[in-house]
Formats: C-alpha cells, structure tokens, sequence
C-alpha cells in the first residue's frame, strides 16, 4: 500500500494502493475524494440478477475521479429511463452500476497536508433512499466532502441496484439483490477502508427513507453481522414485502413486457425497459388496491422482501430478539414526514373530509384506527388527520418501534425529532421528508435542498445543520450523539429545532395509537 501525498490545491492527486489495484483521486478543499472505485462485478450478462460477486484487479493506476453510473432507473422528472452511460474516462462502462466512492479528510491543514493511513478515523457509509426505485449517490447532496472535513471522519457513499434489478422477486435469482450489494460494499469497507485512513472496527451505516430501511434490514440480516459497529436509520419505512406480494408484484412487472418473472425469460431484457416497466406498474398501482393493499395506494411497489433467507424476518421482530444487541442505534424522523408528499400532489391545502376518511380507514392501526386518530386529535381539521396517519404510517412509527425494539432488547438506542421548519417557498414543507439529508451532510444550497430550504441558507438553517452533523460525527467516533439512551419508561428524545431541547417523545398521542402494532411483512390480500 502507498499513499502520495499533496496539498488541497496543488502538489500530485492522491493515489492509494489497493487489494484489487492503485486509484488516484483528487484533492477538494482538503479532503481527498475517490469517486467510481468498483466494489463489485457489473450485474450484467451471466451475471444478471445474481449476488454481486467481488471486482476483478486491474493494472495500472485507475483515475477515480468521477461517479459511477447509477442502476437503470425512471427519472421521477418525466426524463424516461436513465441510459446508463458513464461520466467516466475509459475505466467505467455504463453497466459499471455498483462502485464506492470515499471522502477522507487530510490530518492537517495547509499546503504540505496529506493522507495518513494509519490515521483510523471512524467510517460513515451513507445508503441513499429513493422508494428503492431511484436514486444515485452522485447527487449533490450526498457529497461528503464536508461532513468528512468538519466531522473528522471518512465518508463513503456507493450505488447499489434498484427497482426490479435490485428488489423483485425473480425466480433463479437471490431474494434482495440490493441489500445483498449494500453487504457487498460495506465488505469492501471492511476490507479497503484502512487504505483510507479509515478504521474498519468504528464503521457506522446510515440512510434515509429506502436507505433507513436498508439500514433496518441490516440489522436483521446474518450476512451483514460483524460489518458495522453503529446504524442510524432516518425516517424509516414501514413496507417491508411478504414473498407472495412480492411475487405477484414483479409478475405484473413481467407481464408489462410480455414475460414471466424469472430469470430466464428477463434477463435477456435490456434494463432500461425493466425499469421503465416497473414505472408503468407503479404508476396505475391504485389499481391493484384490492389485492397489494397499502403498497398500491402508495405507488410502492418495490420493497425488502422478508424471504427467510437474505431477510430472516423484519427489522422489528429481529431486533426486538436481540439481532442488533450489540450494535449502537440512533434513530429517528422528522415532525411533518408526509407535507413533502401533499406539496408534490398539489394536496396542500385541498383535502377533503372524504379523503381524510379514506387515509384513516386504509392506514390507521387496527378496527379502531380511525376511531382513535379522531379521538387523540379531536381539533384537528381533515387535512392534518391526513397528513398525520400518513406520517405515522409510513415513517414515523417504523422508525419509533425500531428505537423501541433495540431499547426492549436491551441494547443501546438513542431517539430525535426533526423540527425546524424548512423556509423554502415561504415556508409550506415544515419539518417535512427529506429535510434531515441536506442538514446532516452540510449541504444546504444545490439541488432538492435548494427548494427546501432556500437559495441563500441562512444562519438558522447553518446552526441546525452543524448540530445535526456533531451528533451524527459524535455518534460515529464514541457512540453518544450528545443527549440521553432512548429507555421505554422516560423516551427521552432529542428535537432538533431553532432552539434544540431534549424531551419525552413528543408525539405521543400518535405513539399510544400505534403502541400494539407489529409491523408484519405486507400481505398478498386478493386472489
């Protein structure tokens, strides 16, 4: 192993020896970024649908100093499919869909700083969410650059596959595949990251949305025991898949293209048409309400699937039996989780009574469900009935009995809140979904952020962001985020807001409602 070292702005590209090869990357700000390092074969060809298996060595000195192209996806802009090419320079193809890259900060400033690494700084691998139907790790706001200077540790992010590629359920093929290539690359974390200066003993895995629920599905799967050390889960989804939903979902899939769901009649089919296949099925899910349930009135229609195998059970259920005992947790989500979602439909400000009655009929917990929302909120009008069973359903309470379910089994879990309020568009997302991505990584003014939170970030939007990212680091280095455990008697919980307090759980109506809920994998409910 050699590492070449340079300064910020001038002086040679870092280059690290690797197991499989040399990279040379880049100096940014005083951070040396590897982008597009391959942690797995392309899954394609014989490979397709298959576990992704280890990447072969190369010769030479590979530049890793662009993104790999991100799994065959639907751009959710109305964009098509994506094509799959590479920004890459001769290294990567376009099939080239699960590479790592890794942000590590040099261990001084100014001109003559380089890498160290025998520096063993604590590793925070980023899974990304996106429905477990889009995403890349490519997008702005997930650059590490900053999080890895200001926090003292080593940030990677990495693609993994989607949609049917990643999550249906193909017969031939493994269960899972996309959990099975976030194992994958938390294996070459194990393996590489000290190359890095990063310590492959103090790995923490975080994500958001689909990426919480990666995170949760970590916890509860064998094959990722001994791979990290610390999860935080943010804003995790309760839709996790029974196999026959599962099935019957990737055979509307199949039929779209006229084929059966297994892995002789698709894998002859170019990706970007899977994709767009899929995109076809979510997009008349509502459709299928009768038999898919929940999924359908939510357009989801690709999830984990609790197969028995690659996923033994859901998160709840392993972690209550001690599966991630001695893993740390911090968990959380923010206030108004659903508010993205009615601005993106143009529901804000438009929900009916019926429509509210429809969303407490289809997920409130329970014969009683409705009963007991109207009961806890008696003042609430419709729209806020709508948008607080949404949230509950879909992240808030999945997130609250997972730091329940760690805490009951005795291990250690630490809980927040999310409760600033984004002031983008005079202020109408609240402390909505997403929110806590930009905030924790430090990038608050490019892309989705953007919209959020405003152009010009100002100082209240600053502070926050730099409280969530000293938690987050603070949790990655010692394992305290820098308030109290999460116990089942004080549910002590931290609350991010202009001015941050720790406090009893504060939704706790909500949390009464749905206290006796399991979270079971969802069920085929039709014939």
């Amino acid at each position: 192993m050699s590492v070449a070292a340079g300064s910020a702005s001038v002086g040679p590209a870092p280059e690290i020896r690797l197991g499989g090869g040399a990279v040379r990357g880049r100096w940014e700000a005083g951070v040396a970024v590897f982008r597009g390092i391959p942690y797995a074969e392309a899954p394609v060809g014989a490979l397709r649908f298959a576990a992704p298996r280890p990447a072969r060595a190369w010769d030479g000195v590979r530049p890793a100093d662009a993104y790999g192209p991100p799994a065959p996806q639907v751009d959710p802009f109305g964009g098509g499919p994506s094509p799959g090419t590479t920004p890459g320079a001769g290294w990567l193809s376009g099939d080239d869909w699960l590479t790592v890259n890794v942000f590590t900060p040099t261990p001084t400033p100014g001109p003559d700083a380089g890498l160290d690494p025998a520096a063993k700084l604590p590793v925070m691998v980023w899974i990304y969410g996106g429905a477990y139907t889009i995403g890349a790790s490519s997008r702005p706001e997930y650059d590490g650059g900053r999080l890895a200077r200001d926090g003292r540790v080593v940030v990677v992010t990495f693609n993994y596959r989607l949609g049917a590629e990643g999550f249906a359920q193909i017969a031939g093929a493994p269960a899972n595949r996309g959990l099975l290539d976030q194992v994958a690359a938390l294996q070459w974390v194990r393996d590489n990251i000290a190359a890095f200066g990063g310590d492959p003993d103090q790995v923490t895995v975080f994500g958001e949305s689909a990426g919480g629920g990666a995170v949760a599905a970590l916890l509860a799967m064998p094959r990722a025991s001994g791979l990290f050390r610390r999860a935080v889960a943010q804003s995790l989804p309760g839709t996790f898949f029974s196999e026959p939903l599962a099935a019957d979902i990737a055979a509307a899939c199949a039929g779209e293209l006229g084929r059966a769901p297994s892995v002789a009649d698709l894998a002859g089919v170019a990706p970007a048409r899977l994709a767009a296949a899929g995109d076809t099925v979510t997009a008349a899910a509502a459709k299928r309400a009768g038999r898919w349930g929940q999924p359908a009135l939510r357009s989801i229609v690709f999830a984990p699937v609790v197969d028995g195998d690659v996923l033994p059970d859901t998160p709840w259920r392993a972690v209550a039996g001690g599966s991630a005992r001695d893993v740390d947790l911090l968990a959380g989500h923010t206030r108004d989780e659903h508010r993205l979602f009615s601005v993106m439909a143009g529901e804000l400000g438009q929900v009916t009574p019926e429509m509210a009655a429809a969303a407490l009929a289809a997920f409130a917990p329970g014969p009683d469900g409705a009963r007991r929302y109207r009961d806890a909120y008696p003042d609430a009008a419709p729209e806020q009935l709508y948008e607080l069973v949404h949230a509950d359903c879909l992240f808030r309470m999945p997130s609250l009995h997972l730091a329940e379910a760690q805490a009951a089994a005795g291990g250690r879990v630490h809980f927040y809140e999310l409760a600033w309020n984004a002031p983008g568009m005079g202020g109408i997302f609240g402390a909505c979904h997403g929110l806590d991505v930009p905030l924790v990584f430090g990038n608050l003014s490019s892309g989705q952020p953007a919209v959020l939170i405003g152009e010009s970030p100002g100082p209240e939007a600053e502070a926050v962001s730099a409280a969530m990212r000293a938690a987050w680091t603070a949790f990655a280095t010692s394992g305290g985020p820098g308030w109290p455990p999460y116990d089942l008697a004080a549910r002590r919980t931290q609350v991010f807001d202009r001015v941050p307090a720790v406090t009893a759980y504060p939704e706790e109506a909500s949390r009464l409602i749905w206290r006796d809920h399991s979270f079971p994998p969802l069920p085929l409910l039709g014939p």
